[in-house]
């Protein structure tokens, strides 16, 4: 059984007496295990696909299941505080605080169990992302776009959780920290078990994942390495 499951959902927008739908009978699941990229230009819906994802935003019909059981019912703030992790283009970092000390700041909202001395922990997690115990202690507008990227996925990480959520998480960054970042994101995944779900335009990072899909007109499509090609030569 897939960890995560969308059933159904129908997303939209009321204008008047007619319905502007972003997403519309989407059904499909996510494996633990599994890299997973959603391709989509700018205003097909990914964001919002992943907002419904990570219990940001409710569908206005159908359903999300984690581990077969519907995320209301599950509580969509705990869902969130240990369930899932979500890494986010524009990082969402605390700026005055340093890489550890974001880390930790996650690691004291989530019920999962957690090893007891949380500073080791952070500080092992930035260096298994690339980050020395110097830039471990640096205030984040003390680092690099790219690094400052990499503690937001070290505190993804933090709260023991199977399944982390990424939007855009290369955009903005050069290509060379781009193939970094997505190294990083397949070590998750095909070293720790993790479900990855990244929602991207980019097609440099769909060609590393596992499964493939594209969000076009409301409907969620599985691509194969032929349609991809295909999609970047139009």
């Amino acid at each position: 059984m897939s960890l995560v499951v969308v059933k159904d959902i129908n997303y939209f927008y009321q204008d008047g007496d007619s319905r502007r739908f972003i997403l519309k009978d989407v059904t499909c699941g996510f494996d633990r295990g599994k890299f997973n990229v959603i391709l989509g230009e700018s205003g097909s819906g990914k964001t919002t696909f992943l907002s419904l994802l990570c219990a940001l935003d409710k569908p206005h019909s159908g359903q999300v299941l984690y581990d077969g059981q519907d995320i209301g019912s599950i509580g969509f703030e705990e869902y969130r505080r240990n369930k899932v992790s979500i890494i986010f283009q524009a990082y969402n970092l605390i700026p005055y605080m340093t890489a550890a000390e974001n880390i930790k700041v996650a690691m004291s909202i989530t019920d999962n169990q957690l090893p007891p001395d949380i500073n080791e922990v952070a500080h092992n997690l930035l260096d298994y992302i690339g980050l020395d115990n110097a830039k471990a202690d640096r205030a984040i507008n003390k680092l690099s776009g790219g690094e400052q990227q990499r503690v937001a996925i070290a505190r993804a990480l933090a709260t023991n959780v199977d399944v982390i959520l990424a939007d855009e998480p290369t955009g903005n960054l050069d290509e060379d920290m781009e193939n970094e970042i997505v190294i990083i994101l397949q070590k998750l995944v095909h070293e720790h078990n993790k479900c990855v779900i990244v929602v991207t335009h980019s097609s440099q990072i769909a060609k590393h994942a596992d499964i493939v899909y594209k969000l076009r007109k409301g409907k969620l499509i599985t691509m194969d390495n032929g349609q991809l090609t295909m999609d970047n030569g139009q």
